[in-house]
């Protein structure tokens, strides 16, 4: 589950082994999700992702019509906004997409998330100490060097843990931020196949999104959250929930939807105007070496 567009050095060092279904296991005989190897894949019809998306009326709004000029001017560029982007693999398949959105629309925009990793929530298991204590480490760097206005949280699949367990980390977070002069953006991840690797998981992968609204609304302002089903849904079988082959992860149409999505909510809160979708849907974010690792259409 690699990600071609990261600059994380986490992301570098999680790319060592070869099949999204492979494990890698910890000295506790633990096993972890290990990325996969990026395999280059020539995709083609790029110019139908972008008319296919206009053509379901997925064209950017505009700004109101009263705005001022210097109003008009700072969405234009953006809103100054500078985004970083935390999460796992699945995060890392709608990264390329966001970027490109982001980019379009004058926002900076930097891609931390993790294949096999991402989370910020320590349950007590050898695995999510790894995990989130890599995490914490990259964040705190990523803050430093990047500098952020926004840090972008999706919650992963490794967010395990009481729900206690998970507000201490979302705390935490919402703490680092602001420390930071920054704000925090948590986003529920998609519905995706429970295989045996999560099933032992599922239930707290279920308290996560919502220990993770609570903290937002307790955080004075600080963080929002935003609820992602209502451009999945609920049903990771549903052809709203846009899953690739792999049943977890999206190919280009949905990391593109999601995008254009993500991009809305955000320009809100911010102050940007989203670029439309024809800006940046055609580019070539679309031949991401993870596409064709996850043998997504071309």
């Amino acid at each position: 589950m690699s990600n071609a567009n990261s600059t994380s050095s986490t992301n570098s060092s999680n790319s060592s082994n070869s099949s999204t279904n492979d494990a890698i296991s910890t000295s506790s005989g633990e096993k972890r999700r290990s990325p996969y190897r990026p395999v280059l894949a020539a995709v083609a019809s790029v110019a139908a992702l972008g008319l296919a998306l206009v053509g379901c009326g997925q064209q950017g709004g505009g700004s109101g019509s009263g705005a001022s000029d210097e109003h008009k001017q700072k969405a234009a560029s953006g809103g100054g906004a500078k985004v970083l982007w935390v999460g796992d693999s699945i995060a890392g398949a709608e990264a390329p997409a966001i970027g490109a959105a982001l980019e379009a629309s004058g926002v900076k925009f930097k891609d931390a998330s993790s294949d096999g990793g991402g989370t910020v929530v320590d349950s007590g298991e050898e695995i999510t100490r790894m995990i989130s204590g890599d995490t914490w480490k990259q964040l705190t760097e990523n803050i430093k060097v990047f500098k952020p206005t926004v840090i972008a949280y999706q919650v992963t699949t490794y967010d395990w843990g009481s729900a206690e367990q998970q507000r201490a980390a979302y705390d935490k977070l919402v703490r680092t931020a602001k420390d930071a002069k920054a704000k925090v953006v948590f986003v529920s991840s998609p519905p995706i196949k429970i295989d045996d690797f999560y099933k032992q998981h599922e239930a707290q992968m279920r308290t996560a999104p919502k220990t993770a609204e609570e903290v937002a609304g307790k955080s004075g302002g600080t963080a929002t959250y935003l609820d992602a089903s209502r451009l999945w849904g609920t049903d990771r079988s549903a052809k709203k929930a846009q899953r690739g082959p792999d049943g977890i992860h999206n190919c280009q149409q949905g990391a593109a939807a999601f995008a254009k999505w993500f991009g809305e909510e955000l320009g809100k809160s911010e102050g940007f105007k989203p670029a439309p979708v024809d800006k940046w849907a055609k580019g070539g974010w679309t031949g991401s070496d993870r596409y064709g690792k996850l043998k997504c259409e071309s």
